[in-house]
């Protein structure tokens, strides 16, 4: 048995995003989400309203997403340090981001179903009630949006690091004063004028831009779910520091994301001057991004393993 400690060889694997400021934010919004949801329901039932019935179900839709975000920080920054896995739950909060956005695919879909039902099969819509809804939900969600706003991104110590998991839950706040907005000007439009056929084209017009933001969301967590979207001249920067060194050359190299803004890498030199592995890491020092690196090296007395020329 070795009696003398590890510990220097040992690599750290939380790659946890810590946004307690903005987790926080997340539950007040959560709660008056909620207590609205359950005013417009209540209210619905009692009053006969569907204008208020179909608010207070959307609402719900959002309050699922924002228990989504509150799930996922929680179960990172429980199982941070958990061996079980490889690298740490850095990338939970980029798993809640993506379950969002296709959560919000979903309501955008559900609102293009419901608005060409009403194209084709008109509703009557009690105009004053409907209009105090929107009026209502849109400042909710901008007390929300205040609340979220700035703090989707987590303060380290040397940058900003982007927090998908609240981007997420920030843009669900986004789509629902979208959806108000666009609701207002259309119920206004059918008192006004009569124009009672723009209720539902603006549904169809606020589902389209909520299919885009989440689309966006989806393009942007995925590649990092599926360890892609590694910057091409950030790869090839770390390859030009190896092999001008000496007479290095990699023969195998992978490098993938094990948070938004960690990456791990494993890296294979072959070299005629075989140096202990902490010197190859030394000269990886100053990437940053760099935060689990893994080295192999083999020694070649073969020419070809030497640079040309």
């Amino acid at each position: 048995m070795h009696q003398h400690t590890i510990e220097r060889w040992q690599q750290d694997h939380d790659f946890v995003i810590v946004n307690k400021r903005g987790e926080k934010r997340t539950r007040y919004v959560l709660l008056l989400t909620a207590v609205t949801m359950l005013a417009e329901i209540i209210a619905g039932l009692a009053f006969g309203s569907m204008a208020l019935l179909a608010d207070g179900w959307h609402m719900a839709t959002h309050v699922a997403a924002f228990l989504i975000t509150l799930f996922a920080y929680h179960y990172a920054t429980k199982h941070a340090n958990n061996p079980a896995f490889a690298f740490g739950t850095g990338k939970v909060s980029v798993l809640g981001g993506f379950t969002s956005a296709v959560a919000l695919g979903v309501v955008a879909v559900l609102m293009v179903f419901e608005s060409a039902e009403r194209l084709v099969n008109p509703h009557d819509i009690q105009l004053n009630a409907a209009i105090a809804v929107a009026f209502l939900g849109l400042g909710v969600n901008i007390i929300s949006a205040v609340l979220l706003k700035d703090h989707h991104h987590s303060h380290g110590e040397h940058e900003q690091h982007h927090d998908h998991n609240l981007k997420a839950a920030y843009v669900h706040v986004l789509a629902d004063a979208l959806t108000s907005v666009l609701a207002i000007v259309a119920l206004i439009a059918a008192k006004l004028a009569g124009l009672t056929w723009l209720d539902p084209v603006m549904g169809v017009v606020g589902a389209l831009i909520i299919t885009a933001w989440a689309v966006g969301l989806i393009r942007e967590t995925s590649p990092i779910l599926l360890d892609g979207s590694i910057d091409a001249d950030y790869q090839q920067a770390i390859q030009q520091r190896i092999e001008q060194d000496a007479d290095n050359r990699i023969a195998d190299f992978h490098i993938w994301h094990i948070s938004p803004h960690h990456y791990a890498a494993i890296i294979t030199i072959v070299t005629a001057e075989p140096e202990p592995t902490a010197y190859y890491k030394q000269l990886l020092a100053d990437f940053e991004r760099l935060s689990h690196i893994t080295i192999e090296v083999h020694r070649c007395e073969d020419e070809h393993c030497q640079h040309a020329g």
